[in-house]
């Protein structure tokens, strides 16, 4: 069997403790969100591919709400107000350290990534209406190094997590090959970034109760 995390078992414990007082919506999130975490730690090394899809589902675990008719869509104002709420309750800004400094070389080479843009993709599968992508994808690296200069970490983490989004529909959706040395480098920044990002999110949401953090979309029916 393989040996917990540390960040699992500090998570799991105050999970126990907490459960009794908090709302149960929120205990069946975090819940959730510290097994996957768990098993994405133990691939870290080993299998990059796995530990940075299995980070995701901790992420979406956390946050993911109902999308409606199109369960695949991304709800971009959703993730906006998620991050908001996380930077909101977080007064020691432990988000904010791991994006500016402990990350913050990892957060520039994901920003100057075309193969992780999503307009980059829509052109070349044929939507000429992205045939301006590059001037896109200027923009919105300016977009990110204005939310840099002013330190909006809320800000940054959406410009981010578009990244990382378009990096799990390569993966989840067979567009790369699993330990491919192709994207070895993005798969392995966004499983670390993740892994660093995801106990301090779930942390946040369980010191937060009063925080609408919303329903999970898949509840445990009887």
């Amino acid at each position: 069997m393989t040996e917990n995390s540390p960040e699992f078992d500090y998570l799991q414990n105050k999970h126990r403790q907490l459960r009794e007082q908090n709302p149960s919506e929120l205990n069946l999130r975090t819940h959730r969100s510290i097994s996957w975490l768990n098993r994405a730690a133990a691939l870290v090394d080993d299998d990059p591919d796995g530990a940075f899809i299995f980070s995701w589902i901790a992420f979406n675990a956390a946050y993911a709400k109902d999308m409606g008719e199109d369960p695949g869509s991304f709800a971009r104002t959703d993730f906006q107000n998620f991050f908001d709420a996380l930077v909101r309750c977080d007064p020691k800004d432990r988000i904010a350290y791991e994006i500016w400094y402990q990350f913050e070389g990892v957060v520039k080479d994901l920003l100057d990534n075309k193969y992780i843009f999503g307009p980059f993709w829509k052109f070349h599968n044929g939507a000429t209406e992205f045939e301006n992508w590059e001037l896109r994808f200027e923009n919105a690296k300016k977009a990110a190094q204005y939310a840099i200069e002013g330190q909006e970490t809320a800000k940054l983490l959406s410009i981010l997590f578009d990244r990382l989004y378009v990096l799990r529909n390569q993966l989840v959706h067979g567009g790369a090959t699993w330990n491919s040395q192709v994207n070895r480098k993005q798969v392995r920044d966004g499983a670390g970034l993740l892994l660093s990002l995801m106990p301090v999110f779930v942390d946040t949401m369980m010191s937060n109760p009063s925080e609408d953090w919303g329903a999970p979309y898949y509840p445990v029916v009887e």
